[in-house]
């Protein structure tokens, strides 16, 4: 999850949108941060939340049992802010992130594979391939590093002109996106740092997304426009339609079969599109921690469960929440 995601917990309320969709709401709930969550993300296929909050540092919790396997601290001091954290596809490593450093955690054993300190700017997103060969992180100054943890390998790509809001990474490592305040997503080769596709916004782009398969990208700015591409030829699939002036989204998922994609926003709101039509299916509502004020949440990831049949869900409420998918989605 990245920094532009994290400020939104903050301002969210300042986010007026309108909304007449029925909502639906979670089937069932599981508490993981009992003061909120900073930063989150769920591993693809559900099983892992990985969760940092304030004063707690960041917690691996497992969704099959509902207990908590993991708790992590970056540094001695219980009060570092970690505001980016990934899981592997593979679900063998984790990485978390703060401004200039990064660690690497063994799933399977709880211990630390790595700590790293940058030396310019800042990371503001970060992501990690499966056993943790490689990393990618975006910069405050521009740049996006690709780091190769076994060999040393490290390529810094120099397309972007501002700030890096977010980043993925191709479970094998080999590809990336990146997106920033300079209006474009970059889909790149982390062997070479050759740009293979150029996605252009008419605004700042907030979120980048990679299908794990290797079919589609997706890419969100700040205002308009939330675009599927085929990463074969870089073409437009699909544009998400929506009637609201300004849609943020700070979650996205493709479902395995390539036919859906999950979404999540500032706003409490969890949406499922068609990915051919860019038509919108079915619609959630996450729940706000009590006593918050506003009386929202951000919902910081989402992924597919249960054979693609429900979500899963993490918000700055620190509660995990399961919602059910209606059967004939894919066929409307």
């Amino acid at each position: 999850m990245s920094i532009f995601r994290t400020f939104l917990i903050v301002f969210s309320c300042f986010l007026a949108i309108a909304c007449t969709d029925k909502k639906q709401h979670a089937v069932a709930s599981y508490e993981h941060a009992a003061q909120g969550a900073f930063s989150s993300t769920v591993s693809n296929d559900g099983k892992y939340s990985l969760i940092s909050s304030i004063n707690h540092g960041v917690a691996l919790w497992d969704n099959q049992q509902q207990v908590l396997k993991y708790q992590w601290f970056q540094q001695q001091d219980q009060d570092s802010l970690v505001y980016a954290v990934a899981i592997a596809f593979d679900n063998s490593v984790a990485v978390t992130a703060e401004k200039n450093t990064f660690a690497v955690w063994d799933i399977a054993t709880g211990k630390n594979k790595g700590y790293y300190k940058i030396q310019k700017a800042s990371i503001r997103d970060i992501a990690i391939s499966n056993q943790g060969r490689s990393v990618l992180y975006g910069r405050s100054d521009g740049v996006v590093v690709f780091v190769n943890l076994e060999t040393g390998r490290r390529i810094e790509f120099l397309g972007h002109q501002d700030k890096v809001n977010t980043v993925d990474l191709s479970p094998n490592g080999r590809f990336a996106l990146s997106g920033s305040n300079d209006y474009v997503a970059y889909f790149w080769d982390t062997r070479t740092g050759q740009v293979i596709h150029r996605f252009n916004h008419p605004t700042r782009v907030t979120q980048v997304t990679l299908d794990p398969q290797g079919r589609y990208a997706f890419t969100a700015d700040s205002m308009a426009q939330a675009n599927v591409w085929k990463l074969t030829t870089g073409d437009l699939v699909s544009k998400l339609k929506y009637i609201a002036r300004q849609k943020i989204f700070t979650a996205v998922r493709f479902n395995e079969q390539g036919t859906l994609l999950a979404t999540g926003s500032p706003n409490k709101r969890v949406d499922l599109w068609q990915i051919p039509s860019g038509e919108k299916i079915q619609t959630w509502q996450v729940t706000p921690r009590e006593g918050s004020k506003p009386k929202s949440a951000v919902v910081l990831d989402v992924t597919f469960t249960d054979n693609g049949k429900s979500l899963l869900t993490e918000s700055s409420s620190g509660i995990a929440e399961r919602f059910i998918i209606r059967e004939n989605n894919e066929h409307n």
